[in-house]
């Protein structure tokens, strides 16, 4: 990263103990960051900068900082997601406000400015009562998107590419995000629940998580749908294990470089969340010294095989011609760093951008040798149902 000079120098960041509501959600602003996972995360209120996403760990490194706790996520943090298209410019806000809670119970307040922290109550917000669902991409033109991508791979093009749909909701008032984090964190457990500028979900897939010299990603890749039996039909599905292969090794050859060690496990495990399961590899290595930050990593690994497809350039031009929407924020990185480096970056999956009473959702499937058109439409259809019925509740 090319060094400036922080244009930031007059910031200040104090850190001490707090005993956060039991809610986290309360202390969140209207249009402050939340990330949630499990009984832990942080919510933020304010903004104290905006940076471009090249100058973050400058403008971090400029900061003052007061905070004789230095945990995970203490201190100044830069917050928020990328665009999918890495040439595009995405900017990180540094909050000037985090109130959070670690996994220990531990809670904590960082204050940026004079402003003194002051936790907001909740207000009921109307909830929409009806709603009108599109599908842009219909079967036949999915058939066609999916039957092209085969072909690419038949003619030894690549070996995998993962397509998208989109599908668009308006309501007739405005979705409540408050209400709408609550429902995901409810029933969506295990996965990291985020809002940032109207991208609201509940990602299953840790990207990267750094702490210290320590890193470890978890990709998912081969999918079914929830039910009985289905956790041995994954692990036994050939197409799926190739599929899933792919991703993992595409992320060791982006960490490789950065670690003194990885490892890496022999085998899959099956992961099961609400409507579907999924293989699941975690990865784990030392960095080394100086050790890359968290958002570093994050821009190295993405996007994976997960989200784009293998080799990557040869399937990002398939996704350019074949899809019909931009995919803006979605299957991007979407997270946060520290002033030390450290952070946890989730994919974008399972969520939504919202727009007062509009919302877009995505859902993709990865295309293999073998894979069957209606097969990965099921696929992205159970991918679409915790998002969709977190906002469609009559």
């Amino acid at each position: 990263m090319t060094s400036v000079a922080t244009p930031f120098p007059t910031l200040r960041a104090v850190t001490r103990p707090f005993d956060p509501p039991a809610d986290l959600l309360e202390a969140r602003a209207p249009d402050g960051f939340a990330w949630l996972h499990d009984h832990a995360g942080f919510v933020t209120s304010g903004v104290a900068a905006r940076v471009d996403v090249d100058e973050v760990e400058v403008a971090l490194a400029g900061v003052d900082v007061d905070d004789p706790l230095v945990w995970p996520g203490t201190g100044p943090l830069a917050v928020g997601a990328l665009a999918f298209d890495g040439r595009r410019a995405s900017s990180l806000v540094i909050p000037r406000v985090v109130v959070g809670r670690d996994a220990a119970g531990r809670g904590w307040v960082t204050e940026i400015g004079d402003e003194p922290a002051r936790l907001r109550v909740p207000v009921a917000a109307e909830e929409p009562t009806r709603w009108q669902v599109d599908s842009r991409t219909d079967r036949r033109r999915w058939q066609t998107m999916v039957g092209a991508a085969l072909h690419a791979i038949e003619r030894g093009e690549l070996d995998k590419v993962v397509l998208a749909r989109a599908v668009h909701i308006e309501a007739d008032v405005d979705f409540a995000v408050s209400g709408v984090l609550a429902r995901l964190r409810e029933r969506q457990p295990g996965c990291f629940v985020h809002s940032v500028d109207g991208l609201i979900g509940a990602s299953p897939e840790l990207l990267v998580r750094r702490v210290g010299t320590g890193v470890e990603s978890r990709p998912l890749a081969g999918t079914v749908r929830a039910g009985n039996g289905a956790s041995a039909a994954l692990r036994g599905s050939t197409k799926d294990i190739h599929e899933h292969r792919l991703v993992v090794d595409g992320v060791v050859d982006a960490l490789a470089p950065a670690c003194v060690e990885l490892a890496v496990p022999d085998e899959p495990s099956a992961v099961s969340f609400s409507s579907v399961v999924h293989l699941a590899t975690l990865v784990r290595g030392s960095l080394r010294e100086p050790a890359l930050s968290a958002l570093s990593l994050a821009r190295q690994l993405h996007p994976t095989a997960a989200v784009a497809g293998s080799p990557c350039a040869a399937a990002l031009d398939v996704i350019a011609d074949l899809e019909l929407e931009d995919r803006g924020r979605y299957a991007a990185p979407v997270g946060w760093v520290d002033g030390r480096g450290d952070g946890e970056w989730a994919v974008a999956l399972r969520g939504a951008e919202l727009e007062g009473r509009r919302a877009v959702l995505w859902a993709g499937a990865g295309i293999v040798a073998g894979s069957e058109p209606d097969a990965e439409w099921a696929e992205t259809q159970a991918k679409l149902e915790p998002m969709l019925h977190t906002l469609v509740c009559p």
